[in-house]
C-alpha cells in the first residue's frame, strides 16, 4: 500500500506538493481504439465544418491544411470488490466558452444566438455563465448533437470564445450507491488551474476528481491527453489522413474493497430504519462502516444523508437537488469527517488501561452502588447492577464501575454513595489537577489513542478529520475545552505535571466516553484492533489496479498490475489476559441475557462481540442521545468489525446495534457461513436498488 500512499496524499496537499509526472503509455488498449474510431465521423464532421465552411479557414493553401485536435483520454473505470462496474466515462461533445476578454455585450449576443438552437432562453445561458465564472472553461451545453455542432462551427465568427470540445460524461450507473466513497469529477477551477494546467499539463477543459476515490486516485484514473492531426487537401476536402500523435493513454481501472451488495443493503436498511424510527425527526445524519479485521479492507462505508455523484456530472441534475445538498448535509462524509461522542463504546479500551495501570485487577469484583458522589456531583447508573466483575461491567455497561476506574487512575479516592472523595495524600486541589489528575487523564486518553481513536486512520479518502479529546475547565464554567494529549504526554514525561483547571467529574465522564469525540472509521479501526489481538491496521478502499480497458466487469481472467497489501500501523503488544477480559465482556454484550445488545443478536447463528454506546449530545440546542455500536464477528477467528453511529437515534441498542446486526447478517449470508443454503444471498447489487428509497428519496431539511 505504500506505493499508492506515496502518490496520493491528502487533498489540501495537492496544491503545494509536487506530484510525480504522468507517464505516457506506449499505446492505447485496442478496445479503446475502437471507441475513438466510433467518434471519428463526429471529429471529421466538426473539423470539416470548421475548416471548409468556417470563414476563418477558407483561405487557399498551397499544399495541405492540418487541424490539430486534442483528444481527452478515457478516465479509468471503478469496480467494486465483486467486479461490478461503479463508474465509467461516456464520450460526448460539449459546447464550451473559453474565459477570455469577452465583455458582457458580446456574451449577451452569444447567448441570443445560441438560445433558439438549444431550445433555451438567453437568460438561462447567461445565468449558466454567471454560475461558472470561477472556471477557466465554462461549459454551456453537454452532450450536444451533430446539427448543433454544425451550427456552431458555421457561425464561429459570431461566437467569440465558443468552441466544440470532445468531452466525456462520467456515469455512476448505480446512482447514490457508495456516493461518498466514489466521489465525483468536475472542471478545473481558476484556483486549481495553475497546478493542473501549468504544472501537470492538463487541458483547461479536462475533468479532475473533486471528492472521494475520484479525487484520491485521480493520478491513476486520469490517463494522458493525446493529439489528433487531421490533414485536408488544399481544397478543404474530407480528411486525407488522420494521425494520433501521440495517442491518448487511458487511465487505469481501479477495483475497490467495497462490496456493492453489502453497501446497497446497508444503505437501504439505514434509511428504512430512520424513516420508521420514533427518532426520525431528530436524526439528521448517520454512518456505518465494516472492515476486514485482518486486512483493513473497507467492505462497506455508508454516510447518511446520501448523494448521487451523477448530480455533479450529468447536465441539469445539480440544480434539481441544490436545495437538498445545501440543507441536508449530504456533502459531508459522516463516516470520516464528523467526530461525535462515542459513549460507552470506549469502555473495553478503558478497561484494558485500568488493568495495565493497576486501577483494577483481573480479580476485581464488588457490588456496584447505583449512584455515587464525585466531589459535589451525583452520578449514577441507568439501573442497579449489583455484583459485577471486570468483564460483566462491560457486558452490562456499568457507568459507576467505570467512574471508579477513571477516579482510581487519577488517584481520587473515596467516592461513594455518601462521600465525594478526595485527592490521595491530602494535596491541594490544584496540585492534584496538575499531577495525579493530569497523569490519570493522559493514561486514559492515551489508552484510547493507541487503538486509533482521536487520530487519523489514514483511510484513502480526502478530507478525513480526526477525533478530539476534551477536559472540563473550572475557569470556563466547567465547559469542555480541548485537551492536547500530545502536549500533556510531553509535559508529564519532562516535568511530571501538566497544568489544567479541571475536576474529578471530568475523568469520570471520560471513562464512559462523554469527554471525547471520534469518527465512525476510528471506531471501526478500534474494534478491529481488539478483534485481531492488538494489530492496528490501516483501513483502505483500494484493492487493486488494473491496466486500461473497456471491460464492464472485473473477473478472474484479468490480472492486476498492482495489489494493495495490509499495512500494520502499530502492534499494541497487549497483555493477553487483559485483552481476553475485555473480549469476554464484549461477548456478553451480545450473548449474555444481561448484555445491552442481547435482544439485537438473539437468534443469530453466529456469536458476535460488541459494545453499545449512548452519549449525551445537543442538536440545535436540544438534548438528545447519540446511538453508537461497535462489534466484531464471529467471536472465534473474527473476520469483520462494524461501527455504527446515529446521532439523535436514542440508545445504542435501539438503533445502531440493529443496523450492525443486519450488516453482519448480510456479510455472512453472502459468504455462506452459519446460514443454510436457502438463506444465501448473491453478491450482485439488488435488482430493485435503483428504485429503492435509498436511491430515490432525497428530502431537503
Amino acid at each position: 500500500m505504500e506505493d499508492f500512499q506515496a502518490r496520493r496524499g491528502r487533498r489540501h496537499e495537492r496544491i503545494t506538493r509536487q506530484k510525480p509526472k504522468r507517464g505516457h503509455k506506449a499505446r492505447v488498449n485496442v478496445i479503446y481504439g475502437l471507441v475513438f474510431l466510433s467518434f471519428t465521423s463526429l471529429i471529421f464532421r466538426m473539423a470539416y465544418l470548421q475548416i471548409v465552411k468556417g470563414p476563418q479557414f477558407r483561405t487557399q493553401a498551397s499544399t495541405t491544411i492540418t487541424n490539430t485536435v486534442p483528444v481527452l483520454p478515457p478516465r479509468g473505470r471503478i469496480f467494486d470488490s465483486n467486479g461490478t462496474l461503479l463508474a465509467y466515462d461516456q464520450p460526448v461533445y460539449s459546447l464550451v466558452l473559453m474565459q477570455s476578454n469577452t465583455n458582457m455585450q458580446q456574451l449577451q449576443a452569444t447567448a441570443d444566438i445560441l438560445a433558439p438552437v438549444f431550445n433555451v432562453t438567453s437568460a438561462s445561458i447567461m445565468a449558466n455563465i454567471n454560475t461558472q465564472k470561477q472556471y477557466a472553461v465554462i461549459k454551456l451545453f453537454k452532450n450536444i448533437n451533430e446539427s448543433q455542432v454544425a451550427f456552431v462551427t458555421e457561425h464561429q465568427s459570431e461566437l467569440p470564445g465558443v468552441t466544440v470540445e470532445l468531452d466525456s460524461e462520467r456515469i455512476y450507473p448505480y446512482g447514490a450507491l457508495a456516493g461518498h466513497v466514489l466521489g465525483y469529477v468536475g472542471p478545473i477551477t481558476t484556483q486549481t488551474m495553475s497546478y493542473y494546467v501549468n504544472q501537470l499539463g492538463y487541458l483547461r477543459n479536462q475533468q479532475v476528481g473533486e471528492t472521494g476515490i475520484e479525487n484520491e486516485y485521480n493520478n491513476l484514473l486520469e490517463g494522458s491527453v493525446g493529439q489528433q492531426d487531421i490533414i485536408f487537401d488544399k481544397a478543404g476536402n474530407m480528411p486525407q489522413s488522420v494521425v494520433m500523435n501521440p495517442a491518448p493513454a487511458a487511465g487505469d481501472n481501479l477495483q475497490l474493497t467495497v462490496d456493492g451488495h453489502l453497501q446497497a443493503v446497508t444503505q437501504e436498511d439505514l434509511v428504512s430504519f430512520i424513516n420508521k424510527s420514533p427518532y426520525q425527526s431528530t436524526i439528521n445524519d448517520a454512518a456505518a462502516v465494516m472492515l476486514n479485521v485482518n486486512t483493513g479492507a473497507v467492505l462497506s462505508l455508508v454516510s447518511y444523508p446520501y448523494l448521487d455523484p451523477n448530480w455533479y456530472t450529468v447536465p441539469g441534475k445539480l440544480g434539481k437537488h441544490a436545495t437538498y445538498l445545501a440543507t441536508s448535509g449530504a456533502q459531508q462524509n459522516n463516516a470520516i469527517q464528523n467526530p461525535n461522542y462515542p459513549g460507552s463504546t470506549v469502555k473495553p479500551a478503558n478497561l484494558i488501561t485500568g488493568l495495565e495501570y493497576g486501577a483494577i485487577t483481573p480479580q476485581t469484583a464488588y457490588t456496584v452502588p447505583y449512584q455515587i458522589y464525585i466531589a459535589g456531583a451525583i452520578k449514577h447508573d441507568d439501573m442497579p447492577h449489583g455484583f459485577v466483575n471486570d468483564a460483566l461491567a462491560v457486558t452490562v455497561s456499568s457507568d459507576v464501575f467505570f467512574y471508579n476506574v477513571g477516579l482510581d487512575l487519577a488517584k481520587w479516592f473515596g467516592a461513594s454513595p455518601s462521600s465525594g472523595g478526595a485527592p490521595a495524600g491530602g494535596v491541594s486541589l490544584q496540585t492534584w489537577r496538575d499531577t495525579d489528575f493530569a497523569k490519570g487523564l493522559t493514561e486514559l486518553f492515551n489508552g484510547e489513542w493507541r487503538f486509533g481513536l482521536g487520530q487519523l486512520t489514514g483511510i484513502d479518502l480526502p478530507g478525513e478529520q480526526q477525533g478530539n479529546f476534551f477536559v472540563m475547565d473550572a475557569n470556563q464554567n466547567y465547559a469542555a475545552v480541548p485537551f492536547n494529549l500530545a502536549a500533556a504526554k510531553k509535559s508529564i514525561q519532562k516535568t511530571g505535571q501538566y497544568t489544567n483547571y479541571s475536576t474529578p467529574v471530568s475523568i469520570a465522564l471520560s471513562a464512559i466516553g462523554q469527554e471525547q469525540q471520534f469518527t465512525p472509521i476510528e471506531l471501526a479501526q478500534y474494534v478491529s484492533t481488539i478483534a485481531n489481538g492488538g494489530k492496528r491496521i490501516q483501513p483502505h478502499l483500494l484493492q487493486a489496479v488494473y491496466p486500461p480497458g473497456l471491460v464492464n466487469q472485473i473477473g478472474n481472467s484479468q490480472k492486476p498490475s498492482k495489489q494493495v497489501k495490509p499495512k500494520v500501523q502499530a502492534n499494541l503488544n497487549l497483555n493477553p489476559t487483559y485483552l481476553s477480559i475485555a473480549q469476554q465482556g464484549m461477548w456478553g454484550v451480545c450473548n449474555n441475557p444481561l448484555g445491552t445488545a442481547y435482544a439485537d443478536f438473539q437468534g443469530a447463528p453466529y456469536q458476535a462481540a460488541g459494545k453499545t454506546g449512548t452519549a449525551d449530545i445537543y442538536l440545535n440546542g436540544v438534548h438528545m442521545t447519540n446511538s453508537v455500536f461497535i462489534a466484531y464477528a464471529p467471536f472465534k477467528n473474527p473476520q469483520v468489525a462494524v461501527a455504527v453511529m446515529i446521532p439523535g437515534g436514542g440508545y445504542g441498542a435501539e438503533s445502531a446495534a440493529a443496523i450492525a446486526r443486519n450488516m453482519i447478517d448480510t456479510y455472512f449470508k453472502e459468504h455462506h457461513e452459519f446460514y443454510p443454503k436457502s438463506q444465501w444471498e448473491s453478491t450482485t447489487i439488488p435488482a430493485n436498488w435503483l428504485t429503492s428509497q435509498a436511491n430515490t428519496a432525497f428530502t431537503a431539511k
